[in-house]
């Protein structure tokens, strides 16, 4: 197993959805690593939970990894939510990753849960992706 790209794909996973249009236009720079200090906006996107699995070969190290990007809200309903998950799904569905180690072989949709949060005011999309790597060091 090589859990040394994971790092690279997270940075890589983060400058694609902040370099994208259309997920600007609806939450403008509220994509976050780290949540910030003090109030958040009424929707913003963050990188969540990974889970990392062995797929090395005669060829080399490499890994399966369930990544989740998360999608956050307090505005009424899921609409909203749902519009901005969306062009989440597009931005990563549209390649172009550039990892600054290893390569990656595919990133592809696996699942998604919408559900309310708390006393029902907040509405949470987490979206998995399977991103496959290699470790070309």
């Amino acid at each position: 197993m090589s859990y040394a790209v994971a790092a690279a794909l997270q940075e890589a996973v983060y400058q694609k959805l902040a370099g994208d249009a259309a997920l600007a236009a609806l939450v403008g720079g509220a994509i976050y690593d780290t949540l910030p200090a003090g109030g958040l906006p009424e929707t913003y996107v963050t990188l969540g939970p990974e889970e990392v699995r062995a797929r090395s070969d005669a060829s080399g190290g490499g890994a399966w990894h369930r990544l989740t990007v998360s999608v956050v809200t307090s505005a009424a309903g899921f609409h909203a939510a749902k519009q901005v998950a969306a062009a989440v799904g597009d931005a990563l569905a549209q390649g172009g990753l550039s990892l600054s180690r290893g390569r990656l072989a595919g990133l592809h949709f696996y699942r998604a849960r919408a559900q309310r949060e708390g006393t029902g005011a907040q509405r949470r999309i987490d979206l998995t992706f399977r991103a496959r790597v290699e470790d070309t060091v």
